[in-house]
């Protein structure tokens, strides 16, 4: 929409652009156009765009063929847009991109993010739409170019902080270009800036624990202007010896460490696990037939080699809300590594029965004691990797949350079962064999007892 185009059309529609909401239409048709290319949109994607104004952009995203779902919050804009683009690939939303449910993107086979964001808000978008875990696998956001240079910021640089490292922990941001107030109507006083962000590769960093390098990373630039050992010592009481081994000078404040060197400082601070974990080799499990009648005893490797029938159990754990914790298995896992699984798993033990597995590996891996419920067993077969699964089920309650041990779970979070199964259906390949089956197993159960 060209710039005589823009105020005729605000007049009509009685829009007189709103600062707090960071009304700024742009009407530079070219830079539309590049911005769009930058994000590579397919006809599969499914695009979330935030703040569309007129529809600048949001013409040439449906032009690409994809889905695209237009998030305004000013009702008239909103309703301009359904007049204008008519499209059955484009739905409008008219509500607040911060009451939007990122999670429910999981439910989608690839999905893309663009926005002009508010300047007041911007931070609270990017914590909501960046938050980890992700279904997203594109962001392309124009920001005021100080918030996009803190994002891309480099270690020792003034616009490198806690926002840089937390982003960059799970993402990689590039800074595009700047651009200029005089493409926008009004113009605003200050330049934006567009960056173009993609997640990491998982294993690309070192595990650590996420909760733990967000605190210490907050506080160790509450007081950028002081060295760090004066704010995290007491987090790593040997400060010269984790200096001289991650590499980093004594005195240095938190804006010179890498996030390499955040991490190392993260692990270094980490407390005990709770348990400590057998090595593979030391694990015995019993070795059953057809029937799940013990035979003999053998290790894990040849367990797993020989594709043996073995027991083990998974847990379902539902909290008030009625959602499902699910765990990102860890990366040292032999089977299925990172990828997402009941909330608590694990085979059975020689000298071990189901339930005293099953309470076992709900502490080890959750930190957790609650009644269980038993609900299926499950045959072995080559999706439960030839173990007889022995279903249980528990409700959390008082406020209490798991604490996923890192020796065993990349990540977890609590899901509402409809998405888990909109996102079974959309990405099968996200979930271990065995959980399918499992999640199989429970749905089943629970549409007996409805029926009764």
């Amino acid at each position: 929409m060209k710039l005589s185009e823009i105020s005729a059309t605000l007049r009509k529609i009685h829009v007189s652009p709103v600062k707090s909401l960071g009304q700024n239409f742009l009407h530079d048709q070219n830079l539309a156009r590049w911005i769009v290319d930058q994000a590579a949109i397919a006809s599969d994607d499914f695009v979330v765009e935030i703040g569309p104004g007129l529809g600048a952009l949001t013409e040439l995203l449906v032009a690409k063929g994809a889905q695209v779902l237009a998030i305004e919050k000013d009702t008239r804009l909103a309703n301009f847009l359904r007049d204008r683009i008519l499209s059955s690939n484009l739905e409008v939303r008219n509500s607040d991109a911060l009451d939007f449910g990122v999670e429910t993107l999981f439910a989608r086979p690839r999905v893309k993010l663009l926005g002009n964001l508010p300047y007041k808000i911007s931070s609270q978008l990017l914590l909501k739409f960046l938050s980890y875990p992700n279904p997203i696998s594109l962001s392309l956001l124009m920001l005021q170019k100080e918030m996009a240079t803190r994002l891309s910021a480099s270690p020792s640089s003034k616009d490198y902080g806690a926002l840089t490292l937390l982003v960059q922990l799970h993402y990689r941001v590039e800074y595009l270009r700047t651009i200029p107030g005089t493409v926008f109507v009004p113009q605003p006083k200050v330049d934006s800036a567009l960056v173009r962000i993609r997640p990491r590769n998982p294993v690309e960093l070192p595990e650590r624990d996420n909760e733990l390098f967000a605190k210490l990373v907050r506080f160790g630039f509450s007081q950028r202007r002081k060295q760090l050992q004066k704010l995290i010592r007491p987090a790593v009481p040997q400060w010269e010896r984790a200096a001289a081994k991650l590499g980093f000078d004594p005195k240095a404040r938190a804006e010179n460490l890498t996030l390499r060197q955040w991490i190392g400082l993260t692990n270094l601070a980490t407390p005990r696990p709770r348990s400590q974990p057998l090595s593979p080799e030391q694990e015995r499990f019993p070795v059953v037939d057809e029937a799940d009648r013990i035979l003999r005893y053998a290790y894990r490797p040849e367990v797993h080699a020989n594709n043996f029938r073995h027991r083990a159990v998974h847990i379902l754990i539902f909290n008030e809300a009625g959602q499902l914790y699910l765990q990102k298995r860890s990366r040292r896992k032999d089977r299925h590594p990172l990828l997402w699984d009941s909330s608590a798993a694990g085979h059975v033990g020689a000298g071990e029965g189901y339930d005293d597995t099953a309470r076992r590996e709900l502490q080890e891996e959750l930190g957790l004691d609650l009644p269980l419920k038993k609900i299926a067993k499950i045959p072995a077969s080559e999706p439960t990797g030839y173990e007889f699964i022995w279903l249980y089920r528990g409700k959390l309650e008082d406020e209490r949350e798991p604490r996923p041990s890192p020796n065993e779970i990349e990540v977890g979070a609590f899901f509402a079962p409809e998405i888990i199964n909109g996102w079974i259906a959309a990405r099968p390949g996200d979930f271990a064999p065995g959980f399918l089956e499992c999640w199989k197993a429970y749905q089943n159960r629970q549409r007996a007892e409805q029926a009764r």
